[in-house]
């Protein structure tokens, strides 16, 4: 059996064989297509455009504290535009999605509201400020919403672009806010902590008050001129005690009182030598009289009279060494005499009135002076020399003690001066970082309250409205010429698929070449088809309802591009005009 082929002429007459499936194929899928296309609800889509634009003050004279770019801060508001509050509040305000709202979550008519807004950048090739380098910026972007109406379309575009326009605003302003805020607190901070260094420092000099390092110097200068003072001081204390021991040996050698002679050549006592005279005397009366013997009391008498003049009882050495050497004269009568001789009991009774006078004079002697007032005027004035150079001694050796206290506090300043240095060198070190640090903050608050100044009065980078939303003159989508054109396309190849799709399921002989592939023998004749009444009329009709049909398809054709695209009339008048001026 051959291979049976099939050429060009068998696909024309499958193709003519199945023309009224393909004809009623294409029908039922251009008439889908024309009410897809007409059926579709339209879609409005309001744009507004915004500018992003420089600050007004030149950059060199007023810095904004806002260092992120402007596409950075645009997808930072959209973020806080985009919110679920936001949204609902516009659903809400302008009566969005209502079926939707009645049927799916909110959530959902939240996620087919974010995919309604659309938002594009504009960029352009500018000059980086900051770099000096070409880079792409963003110059403005675009705001837009599809809506189901155009009016909607426009409110909600508007809501938008007012919601972005603020949050800029608030944003820009809220962020300078914050960024003084910063700055003024950081200032407090560290003004509090320059008046801790400040209470420090002044609490450290004060307690290392001539240690500080800058008083070193003056501290070595000190000591030295201490130490030749003191060395004058030693010098002028030797040369003092020299004088003293010379003062000392001439004082010796002079009596304080000089003897006074009469002018017969007799010594005259006075009062204190008298005085002495008469206790000698009245030691020796008392061991031969009585105490009531008329001369003992007149020398009893006399004696008194002297003491209130000299102020005191007499010299108690003068009396202990008369009362020795009475003793002793006691104890050598005592080995030739019996104690009942006479002289024995003279001596005995001297002995015990002059131990009564020396316990007297003794019990006394506390409130009286020790020593009569000099009266040789070479004594006085030798006195009064050494009395003075000891005084100078006194004075001179207090102030060598002071020198060489004075003398040591310098050497232990000096000592300790390293150690009081580096602490001293550290807190001014923290006082100068603190107060450097101090004026860089201050100078960063008064350019970030410039700032916050330019951005309340709006000088600085901001969005202007540059094309505002405007009420959309025909639907954005669907592009329903496109989707007829389409649709027709199709429908004219789902018509031929679909007879081919026929054509291959049925199995039956269709004509003589096909039998004789099957029979794989010659056919004898072929028998024509032959037409009979029935066959033309039906032939008749199709031809009717092909002509109907065509009719109405220009006719859907033509009503589709006067609805759809352009009215007839304009479409007619525009033809005509270009005819006009092609063959003008």
């Amino acid at each position: 059996m051959e291979e049976q082929t099939t050429d060009l002429k068998d696909y024309l007459v499958a193709l003519r064989r199945r023309k009224k499936q393909i004809l009623a194929a294409t029908g039922i899928l251009a008439v889908i297509s024309v009410l897809v296309a007409l059926l579709l609800p339209p879609v409005y889509r309001s744009s507004a455009t915004i500018l992003i634009e420089e600050q007004e003050i030149p950059v060199d004279m007023v810095r904004s504290t806002i260092t992120s770019y402007a596409d950075q801060r645009i997808q930072v508001i959209s973020q806080h535009v985009m919110t679920r509050a936001n949204l609902m509040q516009i659903i809400e305000k302008y009566n969005l999605y209502p079926r939707q709202r009645q049927r799916e979550t909110t959530e959902e008519v939240l996620e087919r509201m974010r995919k309604d807004i659309k938002f594009n950048m504009l960029s352009s090739n500018v000059i980086d400020g900051r770099s000096g380098q070409n880079k792409m910026a963003a110059i403005a972007f675009t705001l837009a919403y599809d809506g189901e109406t155009a009016a909607g379309a426009q409110k909600v575009a508007n809501e938008l672009t007012t919601l972005y326009l603020n949050q800029n605003l608030k944003s820009r302003q809220q962020k300078t806010g914050e960024t003084s805020t910063f700055l003024s607190e950081e200032a407090g901070r560290l003004s509090d902590q320059i008046s801790e260094i400040e209470t420090k420092l002044a609490n450290f000099k004060e307690k290392n008050a001539g240690r500080l390092p800058e008083l070193a110097g003056l501290n070595m200068q000190m000591r030295d001129r201490t130490d030749s003072e003191v060395m004058e001081v030693d010098r002028q204390l030797n040369v003092l005690d020299e004088r003293k021991i010379y003062l000392e040996g001439q004082l010796a050698q002079l009596k304080p009182n000089s003897p006074m002679v009469s002018a017969s050549g007799e010594r005259i006592l006075d009062s204190y030598e008298r005085l002495k005279s008469l206790q000698a005397q009245y030691a020796s009366l008392s061991g031969i009289y009585s105490a009531n013997h008329p001369d003992v009391i007149k020398m009893r008498r006399e004696m008194d009279a002297l003491k209130k003049e000299t102020g005191g009882d007499g010299d108690m050495q003068e009396q202990a060494k008369q009362l020795t050497r009475m003793r002793s004269d006691l104890a050598t009568m005592r080995e030739k005499y019996s104690d009942d001789y006479p002289d024995t009991v003279k001596l005995k009774k001297a002995i015990a009135a002059l131990e009564e006078s020396h316990k007297k004079t003794a019990a006394t002697s506390s409130d009286a002076p020790k020593f009569r007032k000099p009266e040789n005027p070479a004594y006085i004035s030798m006195q009064s020399q050494l009395e003075s150079t000891l005084s100078e001694l006194k004075t001179l050796r207090a102030k060598r003690n002071d020198l060489k206290a004075k003398m040591a506090s310098y050497e232990s300043r000096l000592e300790q001066s390293p150690q009081v240095e580096r602490e001293y060198l550290d807190l001014n070190r923290d006082h100068a970082n603190s107060v450097s640090r101090y004026q860089e903050i201050k100078a960063k608050l008064m350019q970030a309250e410039v700032a916050q100044q330019m951005e309340k009065d709006s000088k600085g980078e901001r969005f202007s409205l540059i094309d505002p939303a405007q009420l959309p003159e025909k639907a954005n989508s669907p592009n329903r010429p496109s989707i007829l054109l389409l649709g027709m396309i199709l429908s004219l190849g789902g018509g031929f698929v679909y007879a081919a799709v026929l054509e291959g399921m049925d199995s039956s002989i269709k004509s003589s070449k096909m039998l004789a592939g099957l029979l794989d023998a010659p056919l004898l004749s072929v028998i024509p088809f032959m037409e009979n009444s029935e066959d033309r009329s039906k032939k008749s009709k199709l031809k009717t309802s092909l002509v109907i049909g065509a009719i109405v398809g220009i006719a859907l054709i033509f009503l589709s591009i006067h609805f759809l695209w352009k009215p007839l009339d304009v479409l007619w008048y525009v033809i005509t005009r270009k005819l006009d001026v092609w063959l003008g």
